[in-house]
């Protein structure tokens, strides 16, 4: 019986235990609460306020913006000058200048194809794009590679040239 007794009087401690520990908490949440959150969540609400009105005023700002836009009509059409491109002048009629796209190549196994399929599938008439590659590789096998490669996308209508040079002179390619 006495064992009884004291094994039904240890959950109780325990429960005295926990409940005293729940209230320090309280307490001490009752303690905290009044002179340190309470003040921190009115600054945050007053930022928020704060910032609320900022962007209310924003958007009234950009609403007459827009409202005025409308109402004289400005576009920048009007007030800055710029033109199409002209016809040029070498070729007749066509709006699209010539480019020319240089291509520095140095033992480039690696990325040769990429760079020379990124240049040779820009969006541009054909026939107003000259498209060099410009190669210092010291590797014979890397050389025909890249000249391979040239001669393929040449076969495909694209204006390409496979430039190389006997002294080494100077930066990558000579440029």
């Amino acid at each position: 019986m006495e064992q009884l007794s004291t094994t039904t009087l240890l959950p109780d401690a325990f429960q005295g235990a926990r409940g005293d520990i729940s209230m320090q908490f309280q307490l001490l949440w009752d303690q905290i609460k009044a002179p340190l959150i309470v003040p921190l969540l009115r600054v945050a609400v007053f930022v928020c306020l704060i910032m609320s009105l900022m962007l209310f005023v924003e958007r009234v700002y950009m609403g007459i913006i827009i409202v005025l836009v409308k109402l004289f009509g400005r576009k920048p059409e009007k007030r800055y000058k710029w033109e199409p491109i002209k016809d040029d002048v070498e070729l007749g009629n066509s709006s699209y200048p010539m480019v020319l796209v240089q291509i520095p190549m140095y033992n480039e196994r690696e990325v040769y194809q990429l760079s020379i399929g990124a240049a040779c599938g820009l969006s541009w008439p054909s026939d107003r794009i000259i498209i060099q590659v410009l190669d210092d590789s010291t590797d014979p096998t890397i050389k025909d590679m890249v000249e391979l490669e040239c001669q393929r996308w040449a076969s495909k209508g694209i204006n390409i040239k496979y430039e190389i040079r006997d002294n080494r002179n100077g930066y990558k390619a000579g440029l």
